[in-house]
């Protein structure tokens, strides 16, 4: 998985049907209106995401390699 910043994080998101519900600070917090869940993307200028986080976010939205 290459390493990516938390804004094409989040447009790959929108794209996938999550609207932005808030900001809070420096976190994009996204939703589903067919889902109770809440995905908070970090957003830190152009740093990277850990590898970790980008990998429990891919998770947590039921998205595959393929959609980003």
């Amino acid at each position: 998985m290459k390493p990516v910043s938390g804004k094409p994080r989040c447009k790959v998101l929108e794209r996938h049907g999550w609207i932005l519900l808030r900001i809070h600070g420096s976190h994009h917090i996204p939703g589903r209106p067919d889902r109770p869940i809440i995905l908070p993307v970090p957003v830190h200028g152009n740093s990277d995401l850990p590898r970790d986080t980008q990998r429990g976010r891919k998770r947590q939205a039921g998205l595959t390699a393929a959609d980003l």
